[in-house]
């Protein structure tokens, strides 16, 4: 539908606190007070992240070499709190769990260091199949658009043929696309052990 002044709340996260992006993370959008306070309840450990969203995310992909694609650069800040439940968890053996494709860049773009520390920085990481996951055992994320980066991502994270027999399942179930969509839980593939605390410090 055209936009309306009903988007400006309904195409918004419940725990946006910074003015900067272009789009809305809209695997949070599934996320309400009550749903947060359930985890919460339950014993999941949730740590935010803050990455501005920029128009290259959604930048279809015209080159035959994805090579040669190149991602426009995004701002994003990692706090303390969440660097230190980080560690903890992976300490405890625990899994890291990115809601949306831009939490997960964000992560994955710090780890890239080698250490992760609280930082304001910048990412034009750009994830293929192939690329090497360090961080992120587990992706919650709507269903993408074909051809895009985004399904890239989701690919190198889930695995190629997985992906594709989830989507067409989620064809045939008419399940609903894009930003106020469906989302669907992936574990990384192929399966691997939690890499020990002290290779990501």
């Amino acid at each position: 539908h055209a936009a309306d002044t009903a988007d400006d709340t309904r195409y918004q996260t419940v725990f946006a606190r910074h003015a900067g992006a272009v789009a809305a993370p809209t695997a949070g959008l599934h996320f309400d007070e009550a749903l947060l306070k359930k985890l919460t309840d339950q014993g999941v450990h949730v740590r935010y992240v803050t990455l501005h969203v920029g128009a290259g995310t959604f930048q279809p992909v015209k080159v035959d070499n994805i090579a040669e694609h190149h991602m426009h650069s995004e701002v994003y800040h990692l706090p303390e709190e969440t660097i230190t439940a980080i560690l903890h968890a992976r300490s405890a053996g625990k899994r890291v769990t990115a809601v949306g494709t831009t939490s997960l860049r964000t992560l994955e773009s710090a780890a890239r260091a080698g250490k992760l520390f609280a930082h304001h920085g910048e990412t034009d990481i750009f994830i293929t199949p192939g690329f090497e996951f360090q961080l992120v055992d587990r992706l919650i994320t709507n269903f993408h658009l074909p051809k895009s980066t985004l399904m890239m991502l989701v690919s190198a994270f889930g695995g190629y043929d997985l992906l594709k027999r989830a989507y067409a399942h989620a064809i045939q179930e008419s399940y609903r696309f894009f930003s106020y969509g469906d989302a669907m839980l992936i574990t990384r593939l192929p399966l691997q052990k939690i890499k020990p605390a002290q290779k990501i410090k």
